[in-house]
Formats: C-alpha cells, structure tokens, sequence
C-alpha cells in the first residue's frame, strides 16, 4: 500500500477495471507536464444532450495508467472500497453543512436579485422624470411661440396639470417565483468517510496483489504497454487507434494543435505472423487518411522496439 508522500502523486480512481480522474488540476498536469491526455466522458450538466463537448471524469488507456504507475507519476486507488459506510453523525454533519450552503446561496441570489431591481427601477424612474422635463419644455416653448403669434395660449395644456400615467401600475403584474441556482459540491474527498490513503497502490504489483488492476497480463498486452513507453519517451503524445485501424495514434504535439502522423500496429514478438494482405490494407488506410502506418515490433530479448512505416506508393 502508499505512504504519506504519495499524497502528492495523482490519484488514479479505479472502478470496474478502468481508472478515471476526476480533479481538473490534475488532468490539466497530465496533458500539460505527462503528456498524457485520456478521454473526457463525463456529460456536462447545462449541455446534457449531446456528446461532442464532454468532462470530467477522464478515463486513461490502460497503457496510460501502466506508463504513470512505473514512472511513479500517480497511485491507483480502489474507489468503491476506499468509500466507508458513514455513521449517522457524519451523515447529520453532511446534510447540515449541505442545507446550510445551499441557503448561503440563495440568500447571496436573493441579495444580488433586489440590487439588481432597484438598480432598474432607479433607471426607470430617472427616464420618466427626463421624459417629464422633455413634454415641459416642449410646452413651454409651444406657449411662447402662440404669444409672440398673438394667438390665445388657453388651449395649449399645461404639462404640470396633467396626471402622470404610471406605466408600471396600469398592468397588473402576475406573481412569479423567483428561481435559484444552487451548486451542490459533489466531490468524494470532501467527505468524511472517503479515505483512498488506506485503499492506495503505488505499484503493479501491489495493486494486482490487491486486486485492483490486473493489466497486462497477456504478451500482447505487454508488448502494447512497451511501445507505447518507448514512442511516449520519443516526445510523442498518444491516443487510441481504433478509428484509424490501428492500436494507437501517434501526435507529434498536443493533439488540440496537431493532427496524428502514424497510426501504430503492436507485434508482439519478431516471430509473429503477419500477413501480406495486412501490409497492403493497413498501407492503403492509412493514406486514406492521410497518415503513415507503423509496425511496432516489440523483442522481449533484447528489450527494444523495431519500427517500420508503410504508406501506399500509387505503383501500378
């Protein structure tokens, strides 16, 4: 299990055999500093019927997960474990606290609602005064115009003896109750009975010890997991290949700023078969798509990676 400084690493929250990340800062500290950028598939609560603009949690390629746990750049924590069953005190001090900062809220709304209704009823009856000042001296100059002509000034009203018309008392007003949004914390260490330092892992094997994570397990697997060290060790940003007929995609930079050069095949060994037809396929997909196939040969002997990049020459 972790210790005391792993507080410091990110915690990687493991549930259903996939590790999410739910602190922005951290999946900020990945992309930025690790070079790691995951899959955002949380929904997003004002925007919740669609699919395109997603947050948080993020959820990691396992080769991710694997990369950050050997660097010692995160933990794995087992979440559903890691949440106790609370006593009926801290549940009382949750809801308080909870009913207590939704009532802050409102009351702020509330304030912040009324300032904004005298602010516009300040405005409003400044303009009928502007308006009233306007209609006086339009009057005043109508009268002196009919007395320079010598023409009788009776019939000409006088602003002053005219009622004014209150514009917001002529049509009653329906009664409408007012609405608030209130932002309820939802985050797990906030609570009492959330305590991941004693369900932490900061290695494989303790975390498979546990239980927890089990990948790789498979020579496959294994292969996967060291390419995608290797490329990730070449300054490359990594992402999933499926789309693309591949394992993995290849960034030279961020891939908000840069499109994938290479979609990336795994072999697992230099005696595994691979079949011309393969070749052909995977050559003419990936300059469909503008992008270089490559093979990625992993040798368990000699620890190292072989690469060879194929594109379709248009021959013939």
């Amino acid at each position: 299990m972790a210790s005391d400084s792993d507080d410091r690493k990110i915690q990687l929250r493991v549930s259903n055999g996939k590790a999410y990340v739910w602190d922005v800062e951290d999946i900020a500290t990945l992309r930025a500093t690790h070079h790691v950028c995951g899959v955002l598939t949380g929904t997003l609560p004002h925007l919740s019927q669609q699919n395109v603009f997603l947050g948080v949690p993020l959820v990691l390629l396992p080769e991710e997960v694997v990369l950050l746990i050997e660097k010692q750049l995160a933990v794995l924590i087992d979440d559903p474990n890691a949440h106790l069953t609370p006593s009926s005190e801290a549940l009382d001090r949750w809801n308080t606290d909870r009913e207590a900062s939704a009532s802050q809220q409102i009351a702020a709304a509330e304030a912040e609602r009324t300032s904004d209704k005298a602010t516009k009823l300040s405005t409003s009856d400044e303009a009928i005064r502007k308006r009233k000042e306007r209609e006086a001296k339009r009057a005043a100059a109508a009268r002196a115009k009919a007395m320079a002509e010598g023409l009788p000034v009776d019939d000409i009203p006088d602003i002053s003896s005219v009622p004014a018309a209150d514009s917001r008392s002529s049509t009653p007003s329906k009664l409408v109750t007012p609405t608030f949004n209130v932002t309820i914390p939802a985050s797990s260490s906030e609570l009492e009975w959330y305590a991941p330092q004693g369900h932490a892992c900061a290695t494989l094997e303790s975390a498979r010890a546990a239980g927890i994570w089990s990948y790789p397990t498979t020579s496959f697997e294994r292969a996967k997991c060291r390419v995608f060290q290797d490329l990730w060790e070449k300054g490359n940003f990594m992402g999933g290949g499926i789309k693309f007929g591949g394992d993995f995609l290849v960034y030279p930079g961020d891939p908000l700023r840069y499109h994938s050069h290479f979609v990336a095949t795994v072999i697992e060994s230099p005696t595994a078969p691979l079949m011309p037809m393969e070749v052909v396929a995977h050559g003419r997909l990936g300059t469909a798509t503008k992008k270089s196939h490559l093979f990625c040969e992993w040798d368990e002997k000699t620890q190292q990676v072989t690469y060879f990049s194929v594109e379709w020459a248009g021959f013939g």
